[in-house]
């Protein structure tokens, strides 16, 4: 678990994904679309992928990937961030991070 906060706290925002995660695809479109570049971790590419996924799933993630984080906290997945896109609520998050 240290692994994955470390890297969570390293930029604003922070989505660990696998390559070929549809969804992380997606989460990370909408971010760009709204101006926010986040730092992305492709977990299945690292050595200590399962580990990682544990990690994340312990911090209350309902699915490793996307694991998105704001802030260096945790937002959750894909329903979670599209839950606060369609609330409104994403976008005063994301503002201290747009380019």
């Amino acid at each position: 678990m240290e692994k994955v906060m470390r890297l969570a706290t390293e930029k604003g925002v922070v989505i660990f994904t696998k390559s070929s995660c549809c969804l992380c695809y997606a989460v990370n479109v909408l971010f760009q679309e709204v101006g926010v570049y986040p730092v992305v971790h492709e977990i299945d590419k690292d050595p200590d992928c399962k580990e990682m996924e544990k990690a994340i799933k312990r911090l209350g993630c309902n699915a490793p990937v996307p694991a998105v984080f704001i802030g260096g906290r945790l937002v959750g997945s894909t329903n979670e961030v599209m839950s606060l896109h369609l609330s409104g609520s994403l976008i005063p998050l994301l503002r201290p991070y747009r380019m």
